[in-house]
């Protein structure tokens, strides 16, 4: 009989000594698994499990040094000082127990078996680094894990030994390692015993560890134990560690290399002469402290802390009353933590199964076993959850070992293996494929073998060695496939190489011979061929000679590169020169001088689009020849901006902000490949985000107007209609006022002026204040009777189209564009401003007023008066030009002149008079001019009548502006129609 320290040992030497011996001769037992022949002469057990009733002639206990381990060691000194042969007891270790063993033991003989190899430090090396045939060891699940996925991205892949695995599982992983499919294994510090492997050099990911009771670094006996792997018999062997831990110190390196450790000073124990009279006696015999020098008291383990938790559960201490009841309990609290759970719930499945024992028939309930088995029978799932319900398994396999504690224990033996069985081959196969490359592992063998690899090149780039897809090629660039990294990728590359830069060279002729249709510019800066960017576009000299590179690795160089570079740079020219004409134009300035070739640098500085408030001066110095030659070169002044409309259209606005961020990648301000969008295709306006560089919206064409973006050529377009309609005159009798025009000048909001710009309400508003139009708020009167006939309905307001118009209060806006000259050919631009009003009032009647027409306007009215309509007075919201109206800037003598506003009067924003100052006057700031004296009297009585809500008027007031004197009256022509009327008021005004 053998009791060896592993289930995974048991099984292996179970296997060879039944090749030899035959199934008959040979019984293996361990914790989850009984195979007992009826005439078995050989018992391979585990040192847990070694049976006690067996007498042989012979047994042996391996790794005895394991009497020292905290959690197991006092069952391996129960063997050691218990268990014997009839004829021979041997005990397999390392020679540091000899002390302690000859103290408790004498007589005993010592036979030293010396190692044949040498075993050396090699030092600290990096995981890339390590020499094939390597084990790196690590004491955790994720360092295990972490480990074998970075060796199988670098080397191919690599094996996986941990203590969770089950045999089935732990052997097929090393069985990789052994034949030679994966050079690397990797495990924890299980691999230090029980695992024979041809393991030349041992690498330590770390030199710490989790002992169950705390974190502490390996001592060197436990150094040596996994270091010892490394070289076996004959075969040298080295170890060391990896770049994650810290190099190993001189005096550990020399007891390593010579096997010199510290003696083994005190071994595990626990008393076996247990008393089961009572659950109190059992504890008390349990808890008793070991006689002789040598030996300490373990630490509570598993089977005692789930005693512990029972002996305080009335129920269980009910049930344990007899001898036999309570051999039974301690027999049950024996089950293995195989998944290393809480103490409290171990040790409520513990007495769940003591329970079902101890009443009903006596045993297990077969249902409640069944449901519990078929947790762990689904094979799905990743590393951790198989791996989870291995653990679970093996914890019924246990169960169902025990000979009297299931009805049919055989049946359940076979079920409980069959599932174990299933999920050690999901877990393989898990591994397998998360940390195994097989491709890799062949390719790697075959260039480790100095063997010639066969590589093609596909039409579409893609590169294949030995059937194997490996990458492709992209223009001038060999991309690797991603699922290749390091080592392999290196050696992937070096074998495909003659074919990359045969085609490489192919490619780079034809990208010479190639025509300016087959070349692309994205708006990113890359110029494409095929499909795939060979070129780039980066900051040059000037800002409309940017510089084109090559895009392309060491395949391609000199004459070559040098001819695809110019034929790049050629390409490049010659798209900025077709899709920016106007621009280069303006560069070249011909016929232009002074102030003219000014602007026009202006304008290629700025790439096409120059506000107007930045040369304002120069722009009025500018004679109508400057103006028509920038404009016979594309150029348009507007109201705003000075700009070239042909380079607003898609083409050139990508082209142009392609040039504008290559000059902001030249001050390091920003990559071309980070260039926000601009506004959508067609889109007037636009939202305006913030988080665009500054300048951006206006290389797009864009400006920024409160929260939105406006087109510039809408923005003009807008300006155009506001000064139809702010300074419009009749030009006909009977002409219609258009909509938005308001009777005394201004405008009002109207539909077609926010469909310009394609936004409405608050939006529109702001749009306006950020061009520096103010508003006034004006009180009008209109017909009752019109809005009691449509309830709700706009009402068209006197003097103005009908228009909705919100009441919002205006702020402060931008500096006023400069004055315009509109030009032949185009559609005026006038200015937002004015120039100084003419004497004559803006106001124009609908209809010219003439003396005549007055006589017989009031024929008409004394022949035919009309009836009286009730009137309502509304407040409308006026807009003005800035220095227009209400808004116009007085010469500081009539600002002297003027009386000052009442005392605690604030002013008011948006024209907004306060209360107790006088009314706006009209355009210019002159006073209102009518034909007659009864017609003003007539208006400073609609005045007053306009006045309640302010202080009364003073009589003492004296006039701001002294009146001007009427004009000397035309005759009228006696011959007319106004003359005869004028003849027939005379006439009954006599009567």
């Amino acid at each position: 009989m053998i009791g060896l320290p592993l289930r995974l040992l048991a099984r292996e030497i179970f296997d060879k000594v039944r090749a030899r011996a035959g199934d008959a001769a040979v019984a293996l037992v361990t914790g989850e698994e009984k195979i007992i022949p009826a005439a078995a002469r050989y018992w391979i057990c585990t040192v847990e499990a070694m049976p006690s009733d067996v007498d042989v002639p012979f047994l042996a206990i391996d790794e005895v040094q394991l009497c020292a381990d905290f959690e197991r060691g006092h069952i391996f000194t129960d063997r050691v000082l218990n268990r014997r042969g009839r004829d021979e007891t041997m005990l397999l270790g390392a020679a540091t127990m000899r002390p302690l063993l000859e103290r408790l033991l004498p007589g005993t003989t010592f036979v030293a078996r010396p190692r044949f190899s040498q075993l050396l430090y090699a030092g600290q090396k990096k995981l890339t680094r390590l020499p094939r045939r390597s084990a790196i060891v690590a004491f955790s699940a994720d360092m295990v894990y972490a480990t074998a996925e970075l060796i199988r991205r670098q080397r191919g892949g690599a094996a996986v030994v941990l203590g969770a695995l089950s045999p089935r599982t732990r052997n097929a992983q090393v069985a990789l390692y052994q034949s030679g499919d994966v050079d690397y294994i990797v495990a924890t510090d299980a691999i230090g015993m029980g695992l024979n492997m041809d393991v030349d050099h041992v690498a330590f990911a770390s030199t710490r560890k989790f002992d169950g009771f705390q974190y502490r670094h390996l001592n060197p006996s436990e150094l040596g134990q996994v270091a010892g792997r490394a070289g076996r018999y004959m075969n040298d062997g080295t170890f060391g560690v990896t770049g994650e831990a810290d190099p190993f110190e001189q005096e550990v390196v020399e007891r390593l290399e010579s096997h010199n450790f510290d003696a083994v000073r005190m071994l595990q124990w626990r008393n076996r002469e247990l008393d089961f009279g009572s659950l109190e006696r059992l504890r008390q015999s349990l808890n008793m402290l070991p006689n002789q020098q040598g030996l300490t008291r373990a630490q509570p383990n598993a089977d005692l802390l789930a005693l512990e938790a029972l002996a305080r559960d009335p129920a269980t201490r009910d049930l344990a009353t007899s001898k036999k009841d309570v051999e039974r309990l301690w027999e049950v609290c024996q089950i293995p933590d195989y998944r290393n759970i809480s103490n409290s719930e171990h040790a409520s499945i513990v007495s769940k199964i003591y329970q079902y024992l101890q009443t009903g028939d006596g045993f297990i309930d077969e249902d409640w076993f069944v449901r519990q088995l078929k947790f762990c029978e689904n094979t799905q799932g990743d590393l951790d959850t198989l791996s989870n319900r291995i653990s679970h398994i093996r914890t019924w396999t246990f169960v169902a070992n025990r000979p009297d504690w299931l009805k049919a224990p055989l049946y359940w033996q076979s079920y409980a293996r069959e599932i174990e069985d299933k999920l050690s081959d999901a877990l393989h196969e898990r591994l397998t494929q998360r940390f195994i490359d097989r491709r890799t592992s062949v390719l790697m063998k075959r260039l480790a073998q100095k063997e010639e690899l066969m590589s093609t090149v596909e039409e579409d780039g893609a590169i294949h060695v030995e059937g194997e897809y490996i990458g492709r090629i992209k223009g001038f660039l060999f991309v690797p496939d991603g699922a290749t990294e390091g080592a392999e990728a290196r050696a992937l590359k070096a074998a495909a190489m003659s074919a990359v830069a045969a085609e490489i060279t192919a490619r780079a002729k034809a990208v010479a011979a190639s025509a300016d249709t087959d070349l692309k510019l994205t708006r990113d800066g890359q110029i494409i061929w095929n499909h795939a960017p060979v070129g780039r576009l980066e900051p040059g000299a000037t800002l409309l000679k940017p510089r084109a590179s090559v895009v392309a690795g060491d395949q391609l160089s000199g004459a070559e590169r040098e001819e695809v570079q110019q034929r790049l740079q050629k390409f490049t020219d010659r798209h900025i020169a077709a899709v920016l004409e106007p621009l280069l134009k303006l560069e070249e300035g011909e016929g232009l001088e002074g102030i003219s070739r000014g602007i026009a640098y202006r304008l290629v500085e700025t790439l096409g689009v120059l506000p107007r408030d930045t040369v304002t001066e120069e722009v009025k110095g500018l004679s109508q020849d400057d103006r028509a030659k920038l404009r016979a070169l594309g150029a348009r002044f507007g109201a705003f901006n000075v700009y070239v409309p042909a380079l607003l259209k898609p083409a050139p606005t990508e082209l142009r902000l392609l040039l504008w961020a290559l000059s902001l990648q030249k001050e390091g301000k920003l990559d071309p490949a980070a260039l926000p969008q601009p506004p959508g295709q067609g889109l007037t306006s636009a939202s305006f985000d913030r988080s665009t560089p500054k300048g951006f919206y206006g290389v797009c064409g864009y400006r920024i107007c409160g929260s939105r973006v406006v087109r510039i050529d809408m923005l003009e377009r807008l300006a155009d209609v506001i000064r139809d309609r702010v300074f419009w005159r009749p030009r006909f009798a009977e002409e219609p006022r258009p909509s938005g025009s308001v009777e005394g000048g201004g405008f009002t909001v109207v539909p077609d002026m926010m469909s310009l710009v394609g936004c409405s309400g608050e939006d529109f508003l702001g749009i306006l204040r950020s061009l520096d139009y103010r508003m006034q708020k004006k009180t009008v009167k209109r017909p009752v009777a019109a809005a009691a006939a449509a309830p709700g309905a706009p009402q068209e307001l006197p003097g103005t189209a009908p228009a909705e118009v919100p009441a919002l209060a205006p702020q402060e806006a931008p500096a006023p564009a400069e004055p315009v000259t509109p030009e032949p050919g185009e559609t005026p631009a006038e200015p937002a401003t004015p120039p100084e009003a003419p004497d004559s009032p803006v106001e124009v009647p609908s209809t010219p007023a003439t003396p005549a027409a007055e006589g017989e306007a009031d024929a008409v009215a004394e022949a035919a008066p009309a009836p009286e309509v009730p009137m309502e007075e509304v407040e409308i919201e006026i807009w003005w030009p800035k220095d227009t109206g209400p808004f116009r800037h007085r010469p500081e003598r009539q600002q002297n002149n003027r009386r000052p506003q009442q005392r605690g009067a604030k002013p008011a924003e948006g024209g907004e008079k306060p209360e107790g100052e006088q009314q706006p006057r009209r355009e210019g700031g002159r006073p209102h001019r009518q034909h007659g004296k009864d017609k003003r009297r007539e208006d400073r009585a609609e005045g007053q009548e306009g006045r309640q809500d302010r202080r009364p008027r003073r009589e003492d007031r004296k006039p701001e502006a002294p009146e001007r004197k009427s004009r000397p009256e035309k005759p009228i022509d006696p011959d007319s129609p106004f003359a005869v009327l004028g003849a027939l008021k005379a006439k009954l005004g006599g009567k």
